[in-house]
Parts: structure tokens; C-alpha cells; sequence
């Protein structure tokens, strides 16, 4: 396994591209910002981040219609018989540039599984406030292509971790994990100042400023942000476990499984051939 390393004063970042393109640490002067993965790890699962490209989460049973074409993807996540979180996360990205401070990771993607062709970046940026980091996707191919995007960072979330995150809608899931409606992100569902840690939630937001908090009960905190067209918000705060994972994405869960005539409304993008779609984070150290 190779890592490649960045540093920026006290922050320091891993990247293993080999391993979905993901993150495997970043720290700040021995502080984890980020749940590091561990020494020499194989399953991205167990990164410290990894992309969502070319669409976040699930897919019912695989299987979604786009241009009155029926499009079947399979499992890549067994024993789960519903696809998730793209390819990108189960492939070898190759390091395309590495500077002290700075890499960028590219994936070529010839067809197959998903059966469009694309390009797809991760541009790394330390600097002395925090991290940026640019996902890029492109059409590569002679036809149209949905897509979308997303970043699955896991946090430390020890008892007593808060996080804020200005949201309007939240989707409640049923026992596949899709979602059933929508309604007020409050209640059970708030993120307004809400104790996080095993609270046993995995839902999708909608309405997010692009903004979110994460306040640690030892002092310290993180704050995330991200451009449009990252105004959904996925959060996953499964009971038992002291991890956290708050997720910019570009569109709504399941929607590869909506009407074509909704799905713009959902976040998910049309890419014609040559035409990409961006999204740009931040995570900066409080």
C-alpha cells in the first residue's frame, strides 16, 4: 500500500489511492480530525473518507430507468443486494499530481458496471486554516449520463460530541434504508446544537446551508462546508458506535429511483457528453 502524505503547518493528510481514492488520516498536531483508518487497511470501509461518484448512496434492488432505458447495477456491497455510493469507491485512483501540500487523484472509467464511461478527480489542497477538496466528474462518453456526488467522511464521536447543521427537511428511511417522505428535520431528526453520538440515526437532509459544526467534548470542533450543488446533507450516527459521518452530497437519497421528471428537482444531474459536475468542501479545524 502506498500513501501519499500532506502537510500544511499542524495539519497533515493521508491519502491511499489505491484503496477507492480515500483518505486514510488527517490530523492537527496529533489531534484526529478525521476516524484514522488503520495501518495498511484494504477495505475502504475502514478509510478515514472516500468519494461518492457517480451517485451517493442507494440504488433499489439496482435497477433505475434513465431516457426509457432500464439500467441494472449489481450488488457491491454483500450481503446488501441494493448498490451504493458509485464505483469510484471500489476502484484504484492514480496519483496525477503530489506536491508537498497538495495531490490530485484521477479515475478513468471505461464502462461497465455502471455503464457510462467517465473521468472523475480529487483535488487536495492543505493550507494553514484547514482542507479543501474538489470532486470532479466528467462525461467521457457519446451519450447523457446522470450523476452525482458526494464526500463520506467518518468522525470521531465520542458521548458529549455536538453537531449543527442548518437543514429543513429530513427523509425517514424504511428497513432498506430508502426514503418514505419527507417532513421537518426536527424532533429526532434535529441537527439544531443536537448530542450526536449513537443517537442511531442514517438519514438524508435537504434544504442544508452548507454549512455544518462539529463541536468534541474535549474543546475541539471542525467545520464543514461546501458550494452548491452540495445542498444535501447525509448523516449517519449508528447506536453503539462513537463514529460519525456527515456527508456534502449533491442529491437526495434514491434519486436514481425517482421519476425522470423529479430527479432534477432532487439534485441529480444530466451530464452530456463533455459536461462535468463539481463539488468543492472545506473541513477547517476550530
Amino acid at each position: 500500500m502506498t500513501l501519499v502524505r500532506l502537510r500544511a503547518g499542524a495539519l497533515e493528510l493521508a491519502l491511499a489511492p489505491d484503496v477507492g481514492g480515500s483518505v486514510a488520516a488527517f490530523s492537527q498536531g496529533g489531534r484526529r480530525l478525521m476516524r484514522p483508518a488503520p495501518d495498511g487497511y484494504t477495505d475502504v470501509l475502514q478509510a478515514a473518507c472516500f468519494p461518492l461518484v457517480p451517485y451517493s448512496n442507494r440504488v433499489r434492488d439496482g435497477v433505475f430507468s434513465f431516457r426509457g432505458r432500464e439500467v441494472r447495477l449489481p450488488p457491491n456491497l454483500p450481503p446488501q443486494r441494493h448498490p451504493l455510493h458509485g464505483v469510484g469507491w471500489r476502484a484504484s485512483w492514480t496519483v496525477t499530481s503530489a506536491e508537498p501540500s497538495r495531490a490530485v487523484l484521477a479515475l478513468e472509467w471505461p464502462g461497465g458496471v455502471w455503464p457510462w464511461p467517465f473521468q472523475a478527480e480529487q483535488a487536495f489542497a492543505l493550507d494553514d486554516a484547514g482542507l479543501s477538496v474538489a470532486l470532479r466528474v466528467e462525461n467521457t462518453g457519446r451519450q447523457a449520463m446522470p450523476a452525482g456526488l458526494g464526500l463520506h467522511p467518518y468522525f470521531p464521536c465520542p458521548p458529549g460530541t455536538v453537531l449543527h447543521a442548518p437543514v429543513t427537511e429530513v427523509w425517514p428511511v424504511d428497513a432498506d434504508l430508502f426514503p418514505t417522505g419527507r417532513e421537518p428535520a426536527d424532533g429526532r431528526y434535529s441537527l439544531d446544537q443536537r448530542a450526536i453520538s449513537g443517537v442511531g440515526l442514517d438519514n438524508g437532509y435537504g434544504g442544508w446551508s452548507g454549512e455544518a459544526l462539529i463541536r468534541w467534548p474535549d474543546g475541539g470542533g471542525l467545520r464543514i462546508t461546501a458550494e452548491p450543488p452540495a445542498r444535501w446533507f447525509q448523516v449517519y450516527a449508528p447506536e453503539g458506535e462513537p463514529v460519525l459521518c456527515a456527508e456534502p452530497v449533491t442529491h437526495a437519497n434514491g434519486a436514481l429511483n425517482a421519476p425522470e421528471a423529479e430527479a432534477r428537482a432532487l439534485g441529480l444531474a444530466v451530464l452530456e457528453p463533455g459536461e462535468h459536475l463539481m463539488l468543492r468542501a472545506r473541513f477547517d479545524p476550530l
